[in-house]
């Protein structure tokens, strides 16, 4: 990704300064402590309005009731006006840049480790000027003339030296499986390998993305892989299978793993990554309030059940 220097030496230092105070991972946002429920909803952009001139996109986002958006290119051409255009938007807005893509280097091969780590060391001045914190990565694909193992032992080894890049800059390292469908070389297309991967780095600033919709496709047992490794999940991807439409149009039923991620208080982003079938500002408030509704009913639940405890206790 290209990046930009800031506008002018003390302007720059001032923003980076800034921005490095903002990119520590928040929980929960103002906005879903408003809605009453653990965990914060996003949307990554790349899914629509594509047409649109960025400032234009984030209206939409509002208009749909979100307060956050992830980005893969869209940045790639800004020059240092862009950037602030943006930022003032986005503030404008209350919308929050909760994650983006930005290094395309890939994790699996170990000869490319050195490439890797100038790749994100030159992202970052990006994600201050984006005041965004997570880093979302793709491990690449299969390296011919390397074992399972091998391309698995790579990937730990990198993200044990990126995550110290990260940890030195207050940003995390999101890993993502991707489903053998959809890109049948890719190296990474299990979430339970993409656990262990996280769980072997070791270090709080590597997490893992858990694309329910990849998942689904590559092996099901969703809600069970998020039990056992709920405090490895950095962000969740929501996208109904088959055809990457929202929730309610296919065979995951979102309503449990909402429910399921109140009652574990995951704390983090839910973001939409499914292609509208009709008007996104409409399908996209429509998963949100399925997603709102969906883990309300699990708090409901679970304070009827701590205060029929109480009672019961106290007959």
């Amino acid at each position: 990704m290209h990046r930009r220097e800031f506008m002018g030496a003390c302007a720059g230092a001032a923003l980076t300064a800034a921005a490095r105070s903002s990119v520590a991972a928040p929980s929960v946002s103002s906005a879903s402590e408003a809605d009453g429920v653990p965990f914060s909803l996003s949307i990554m952009l790349w899914t629509v309005y594509r047409e649109l001139p960025f400032p234009q996109r984030l209206e939409k986002v509002a208009a749909a009731g979100y307060h956050a958006v992830e980005l893969v290119n869209e940045f790639k051409d800004w020059k240092p006006q862009d950037f602030a255009e943006a930022r003032r938007k986005k503030r404008e807005l209350g919308i929050e840049i909760d994650g983006t893509c930005g290094v395309w280097v890939p994790l699996s091969d170990p000869s490319k480790r050195d490439a890797f780590l100038k790749s994100l060391r030159d992202v970052i001045p990006t994600m201050h000027e984006l005041e965004c914190s997570r880093l979302i990565m793709q491990v690449g694909d299969k390296i011919p003339g390397l074992s399972q193992a091998d391309m698995h032992a790579g990937c730990i080894e990198t993200l044990k030296r990126g995550a110290d890049i990260a940890a030195e800059n207050n940003i995390e390292l999101l890993i993502e499986n991707i489903d053998p469908e959809e890109n049948p070389k890719y190296f990474l297309t299990s979430s339970a390998e993409g656990f262990d991967i996280v769980r072997s780095v070791g270090n709080p600033h590597v997490k893992f993305l858990y694309d329910f919709f990849h998942e689904q496709i590559a092996e099901g047992n969703l809600i069970e892989k998020l039990e056992k490794n709920i405090d490895l999940v950095g962000l969740v991807h929501i996208a109904d299978v088959p055809g990457r439409h929202h929730p309610g149009t296919g065979e995951i039923n979102y309503a449990n793993i909402y429910r399921k991620l109140a009652e574990l208080h995951y704390s983090r982003y839910v973001a939409m990554e499914f292609h509208p079938l009709g008007d996104p500002v409409k399908e996209l408030r429509e998963a949100r309030e399925l997603a709102i509704s969906s883990a309300r009913s699990a708090r409901a639940a679970r304070s009827f059940e701590s205060e029929s405890g109480r009672k019961y206790e106290s007959a």
